[in-house]
């Protein structure tokens, strides 16, 4: 069993039940003090640039049963490059769970077909309706979906709150994207869910999505999606190695 499969031995960072907070004291009213002087003297750049957040669903790679909703702080480096910070939630004590980069097929055509194995495609998710950026007028969304339909993501989960884990604990485990096959198919109760919390209708998403442009064939050769083309995902295996020795610094 590789490492990002294996549960965790029972500890308080991996207890069952309803109780999902980390382990820890409340924070004290110093490391308030401090963090409230340091917002207001630090420029915080590469989180100000988050500028959309979505919500939307993934799967574990080596377990496609295994879904979480996941919710994506995005910013972009340039209009082939984003880059996101999942959590589990839009709240404020949400867990950071994984992050996600996301490129142009441009830019995913040009790598090599040994790394595309570990990106995904999200023309699926979008045309789906599963794809969704809360409050965001469909008008002011439609042309990024058209571009967003087009583009390939690799996601790393550093931590499995699905199973219980109240800390990250263990190897990061591969994600991937809903497709349109019954092993790739979202839970209807998490959708369910999803919905009623914002007020809208995957099925309603879906409908207005039809004519999101979306690649009419795959390139030969491509590689993406690895997992649902050979039945075989892709997990994390954490083994001891050698240090490479240096020489010593004169």
């Amino acid at each position: 069993m590789a490492s990002s499969d294996e549960k965790p031995r029972q500890s308080p960072a991996s207890a069952a039940g309803g109780d999902t907070a980390p382990p820890g004291q409340p924070t004290t009213v110093a490391s308030k003090v401090l963090d409230m002087g340091a917002a207001a003297l630090q420029s915080l750049r590469p989180v100000k640039q988050v500028k959309q957040h979505v919500c939307t669903f993934a799967l574990y790679s080596h377990d496609p049963k295994r879904q979480v909703e996941t919710h994506h702080y995005v910013s972009r480096l340039n209009q082939d490059v984003l880059q996101c910070a999942v959590y589990d939630s839009d709240s404020h004590d949400a867990r950071l769970i994984g992050v996600e980069y996301i490129v142009s097929r441009q830019i995913f055509d040009s790598l090599p077909a040994e790394e595309q194995r570990l990106w995904h495609s999200h023309a699926h998710e979008i045309k789906a309706g599963l794809w969704a950026s809360p409050r965001v007028p469909a008008m002011l969304e439609k042309p990024e979906l058209d571009h967003m339909a087009t583009t390939f993501g690799k996601f790393w989960c550093t931590w499995q709150v699905d199973r219980g884990d109240k800390l990250p604990l263990g190897a990061p485990a591969l994600m991937v994207s809903p497709q349109a096959d019954p092993a790739a198919t979202v839970r209807p109760d998490l959708v369910r869910r999803r919905d009623d919390r914002y007020g809208f209708s995957t099925e309603e998403l879906r409908a207005a999505r039809v004519d999101v442009e979306a690649p009419a064939e795959e390139h030969p050769g491509q590689a993406a999606d690895y997992w649902l083309r050979h039945r075989k995902g892709f997990a994390v295996d954490v083994v001891p190695h050698e240090m490479k020795r240096h020489a010593p610094f004169p």
